[in-house]
């Protein structure tokens, strides 16, 4: 009997030990979670830029070919017809560095047997064996001209020296750095404006950017607005008219991204 009072006295002990307890574990839980984030808020916003220049630089490419019985004499004839192109560059003021081979090719020339003709829904394979004819060499050339007013003129020439087609011209700026930090400098300014913009709206205060990155790659390329394209060039009794090249434009862009810390 006298130790129920006793009794009564520990449990009751013990709870308030485990209230004690529990408070604390609480208090803990909640400050830590109070705690858990201790970034600045913020906002990102992304901004882009374009400027616009005249291409100094057109570029082209030639392929010279030869079907000879034998290998020697079809590299000879090809040798002799880009002599004869590259004087022509030379002679046109075309430098040395801007003219470079793409690619020699030195091929068998194959003639194969005809395949017999179908009769009753049957196609009989080829028979007999290949034939060697010759060989064939191609070399391919690509062409910088720094002076672009006489890229009509060239290009129409090499073709008229023996070129037999012209392909891939293009019109770009040789040098893009000053216009690539001219655009990275009006995406810089658009990302300030939206961002000014956007807090006006939020009625919060920009306090400092807080991150910054450019998207590599975008407007690394020069997107041209003027007109090019492919021709081919064939041996002709007179000289060709000038190729008309209109230039046009190319747009050098930017983008960048840009955090701010508000209040």
């Amino acid at each position: 009997m006298f130790q129920e009072p006793h009794m009564r006295k520990i449990v009751a002990a013990l709870g308030i030990v485990a209230t004690i307890a529990l408070a604390a574990y609480a208090y803990t839980a909640i400050k830590q979670v109070k705690y858990m984030y201790q970034g600045p808020t913020v906002i990102s916003v992304s901004g882009q830029g374009e400027v616009f220049a005249k291409p100094d630089i057109a570029s082209f490419s030639f392929t010279i070919e030869a079907k000879e019985a034998d290998a020697v004499t079809a590299q000879n004839k090809v040798s002799e017809t880009m002599d004869a192109v590259l004087a022509y560059l030379k002679e046109a003021g075309v430098e040395e560095r801007d003219v470079k081979t793409e690619y020699y090719n030195l091929m068998p020339w194959y003639e194969y047997p005809a395949y017999q003709p179908c009769t009753m829904a049957y196609c009989p394979p080829r028979s007999g064996e290949p034939t060697l004819k010759g060989y064939e060499v191609s070399q391919s050339v690509t062409v910088k001209i720094r002076d672009i007013a006489k890229a009509g003129e060239v290009i129409s020439q090499v073709g008229d020296k023996g070129a037999k087609n012209v392909s891939g011209i293009q019109m770009t700026i040789d040098d893009t750095d000053a216009l690539k930090a001219e655009a990275r400098k009006l995406a810089i300014e658009d990302a300030k404006e939206k961002a000014q913009s956007l807090a006006e709206s939020l009625d919060v205060r920009i306090v400092r950017m807080n991150g910054f990155w450019e998207e590599e790659g975008y407007g690394m390329y020069d997107r041209a607005y003027g007109m090019g394209g492919d021709m081919m060039m064939n041996e002709a009794s007179v000289a060709p008219k000038a190729a008309s090249l209109p230039a046009g434009e190319n747009t050098i862009s930017a983008r960048v991204n840009i955090s701010y810390e508000i209040r």
